[in-house]
């Protein structure tokens, strides 16, 4: 119902709805590729979805919110709604597995994806493994991981319409495991139901643990057709056990115009003619938008199945639905008995908690239903005494699942933190349990016992070779910074290398910084309380003046911005509600690097070229955090934007490598060098004179074209051995990339772009050939993000090919690179 949200409830059970609110708005609509999809209730009670493209409104609890293609939860009355992690492309499956791990696919190459943690615990960098490691240890996760372990799609017929990742998961839509015990023991809590409605198939995509994470592995199809009009979009387990599968019966299910190079048949498709319709899809009268068809896939020796009758009146038949061997009852009783509010339950729950016994692959999920339960009716708020025991004796049952979901549903209070001190669980045998207890401890009040526990827990070596337990025990170590550093200045009787965990945490604690991008925002907001403020970068004019908003955070009332403005470089600093100054009095050169910065006492100081230009005073550092996001190269649109000047002011010119450094009060230096060089002090500051410089960089802007798969410059001309920079933006809702290619080397390049496809870690290497062909390439271009590639044009002129070697995009989308003498 975009662009809203919308409640609809049956109260007199007529299985009408006679109740109809809308909660929220704020979902774009005016592209099929972008409506929020796969809505459903979770194990923490609040409703979990994907979205497509984003949303850029207002919650029913007055939050304004702006976010692009990934995973959020909300409580079932539209309050308190959480943006939790980016995808990659657009989304349009989700999925639970029986111990309340969450899994993802999207369009384009992923159609396997592992939600491990929020991302505002993956924001500030962990420093890498050193180029001289010899360990094999991690090179970073996303918050939501690709975890899918092969390209091939198995079709039954060769007459695929695809766009791009042909052959492959272009169109990935639902991840639903399959959570019940009708179909046989490998199924269960393992499989995966992954539609591919382009390719006519609905995949077993098998799950296995690997490390704190997990790993995908084909496991060929469940369905399967050759009837080219079968377009399987939704697979879950139904009420009986049985997959149910919805059809969308369609013989065009691709959104995207088809190009010359990919068009099928001009017989059946041409490509003359295919205009934008319904939804921002290409009109043809061979789609259908009106017919569908539901499979219902029954296994011929399951158990006989008698429906259930559950009501929230009814909670003794509640209570022993939450013990159920097919999950979809036991969450609908987890549901009702929390909607209920019947605490006449908690003897109910503790029985089922209190039950030691695990199945045949090591679960007891009612236990782990019934924890949950017990946190949605309120009992572990730390007022009901048993209630608390109840969950306290569950972090040490012998059901991984049920550890997992104990230490979830304590409360993050001081009571925690006693609870947690006590615990061995940093020391669990399953690693996903650890993962969570990290995550856990990142939640909870900071403690120096804690801090010193997380320590200990980043000596471990299984710890630091693990990729997600790396980044959870990071942000349990902010959490708990003084502790850990108070553990880690005590000598431990060994000599630590500068790629142990430890190491990189302690390093990653000393130097809070935040890498910005060209423009945008940082997702979530840093904490600027009693923290220094450093904000670096260079700038370059383009065509037009320099003038626009560089850094922004906070608003009118409290808030900070440096900005280019007539001419001049502004630091403001808005602190209840009064304004704060440092600006240049010369104008500023075409290109320059910047440091501007708010110090201990309220100082101001701008620099520019490594010479300070600017002072100014502040009454003191920021004393609460600011609620607002870090904006980049623009401004809010509202009037809470934090400077004197009309819209969001986005900046005209080109800002690069710019970063945002936090230091506690006192902890830095305000004569600390601009890239190695001294600060030069000035006074008076007005009689400073900015340094010209003769640029003899091209910067070129590259812009991908939505919906089509081509670059918006077919030639880019340079003079050979100069200097280029390419700003690459993606509007796009998929991914993209720029590879510079040897002069004639186009088809071999893409050959191997061709067999990367097809490499289970090609996302990791940003689908770009490691071959001498490839003389330059950007990495991976999420929707909505801006790049840069900077390098020395070949001093031989000729045509040197660029393209986009994301699967399948390279036959066209494509350009030349053109070096004349």
């Amino acid at each position: 119902m975009a662009p809203y949200f919308v409640f609809l409830k049956d109260t007199n059970g007529d299985d009408k709805a006679d109740v109809r609110e809308n909660i929220m708005t704020g979902w774009e609509k005016n592209d099929t590729h972008f409506g929020p999809s796969n809505l459903q209730y979770g194990f923490d009670n609040k409703i979990w979805g994907v979205v497509g493209s984003g949303f850029n409104g207002t919650t029913k609890d007055s939050k304004n919110l702006s976010f692009r293609t990934g995973v959020y939860h909300v409580n079932p009355d539209g309050t308190g709604m959480e943006f939790l992690a980016n995808t990659s492309n657009n989304t349009w499956g989700l999925g639970f597995s029986e111990d309340n791990n969450v899994f993802i696919s999207t369009a384009n190459n992923t159609h396997s994806a592992f939600y491990s943690m929020p991302a505002r615990y993956t924001q500030r960098a962990l420093p890498a493994l050193t180029a001289s490691s010899d360990k094999s240890g991690p090179t970073g996760i996303l918050p939501v991981q690709k975890i899918d372990g092969h390209y091939d799609a198995h079709s039954l017929t060769p007459n695929l319409r695809q766009v791009d990742v042909v052959g492959g998961f272009t169109s990935a839509a639902g991840h639903h495991l399959y959570t019940a015990r009708s179909f046989p023991k490998e199924y269960w809590n393992r499989i995966a139901l992954v539609c591919e409605p382009t390719v006519r198939l609905l995949h077993n995509a098998v799950i296995e643990p690997k490390g704190a994470g997990f790993a995908e592995k084909d496991g060929w199809n469940l369905m399967a057709s050759s009837d080219e009009w079968f377009g399987p979009v939704h697979a879950e387990v139904g009420p009986d056990g049985a997959v149910w599968v919805a059809d969308w019966y369609n013989f065009i299910i691709q959104h995207n115009v088809f190009v010359p190079a990919q068009a099928p048949s001009e017989m059946v498709l041409p490509f003359t003619e295919q205009p934008m319709g319904q939804g921002n899809a290409f009109s043809s009268p061979l789609r259908d938008i009106n017919h569908g068809r539901v499979y219902r896939v029954v296994y011929k020796k399951a158990k006989p199945y008698s429906p259930l009758k559950l009501s929230q009146n009814n909670t003794p038949a509640l209570l022993a639905a939450l013990e159920n061997d097919n999950m979809f009852w036991r969450m609908t009783a987890q549901r009702l008995l929390v909607e209920a509010k019947d605490k006449a339950a908690l003897p109910g729950l503790y029985q089922i908690i209190n039950n030691q016994k695990v199945d045949e692959i090591g679960l007891n999920s009612p236990a782990v239903h019934a924890l949950w339960t017990l946190q949605g009716l309120g009992a572990l708020d730390g007022t009901n005494s048993e209630a608390m025991q109840v969950a306290i004796k569950a972090l040490n049952h012998p059901a991984a699942g049920v550890r997992k979901a104990a230490l979830a549903v304590l409360p993050k209070n001081a009571q925690a933190v006693d609870i947690f001190k006590k615990t061995s669980l940093l020391n669990d045998p399953n690693l996903n349990v650890r993962l969570n207890t990290l995550l856990a401890l990142a939640e909870l009040p900071a403690s120096e016992e804690l801090g010193k526990l997380v320590y200990a827990a980043t000596l471990k070596p299984e710890n630091g070779q693990d990729e997600w337990l790396s980044r959870a025990a990071f942000a349990a170590a902010i959490t708990h910074q003084d502790g850990f550093m108070a553990a880690a200045s005590t000598p431990n009787g060994e000599n630590n290398h500068a790629d142990d965990l430890s190491t990189r945490i302690v390093k990653a604690l000393s130097e809070e910084s935040y890498a910005l991008p060209r423009r945008g925002n940082l997702l979530f907001p840093p904490d600027v309380s009693n923290k220094e403020i450093t904000m670096k970068g260079s700038v370059s004019k383009g065509k037009r003046d320099l003038e626009g908003m560089l850094v922004a955070q906070g608003g009118k009332e409290n808030g900070y911005g440096l900005f280019i403005q007539n001419g001049k470089l502004h630091l403001l600093v808005n602190q209840n509600g009064k304004s704060y100054t440092a600006t240049s009095q010369e104008p500023v050169p075409e290109k320059f690097d910047f440091k501007a910065q708010l110090l201990r006492g309220g100082e101001m100081i701008v620099a520019v070229n490594d010479q300070t230009v600017a002072q100014g005073k502040a009454p003191s550092l920021f004393k609460q955090p600011l609620t607002t996001t870090v904006r980049v190269s623009q401004d809010v649109e509202n009037t809470e934007r934090v400077g004197k000047y009309d819209g969001p002011f986005r900046l005209i010119g080109d800002m690069q490598n710019a970063t945002l450094e936090l230091r506690p009060a006192g902890k830095s230096v305000s004569t600390q060098p601009i890239a190695g060089k001294p600060v030069v002090r000035t006074t008076p500051v007005k009689n400073v004179a900015l340094p010209s410089q003769n640029n003899e960089t091209i910067t070129i802007n590259l812009r991908v074209v939505e919906n089509v798969m081509q670059f918006d410059k077919k030639l880019l001309t340079v003079k050979a051995g100069q200097k280029v920079v390419i700003n690459l933006l993606n509007p796009d809702n998929m991914q993209h990339n720029l590879v510079i290619i040897q002069k004639g080397m186009m088809q071999k390049v893409g050959a191997a772009a061709d067999v990367i496809a097809r490499d289970p870690n090609g996302a990791e290497k940003s689908y770009v050939p490691q071959i001498p062909e490839v003389l330059h390439a950007t990495k991976l271009v999420n929707s909505g993000e801006e790049v840069t590639l900077q390098f020395t044009a070949p001093t031989q002129p000729g045509d040197y090919p660029f393209v986009c070697t994301f699967p399948g995009h390279w036959r066209i989308m494509n350009g030349i690179l053109k070096v004349v003498d």
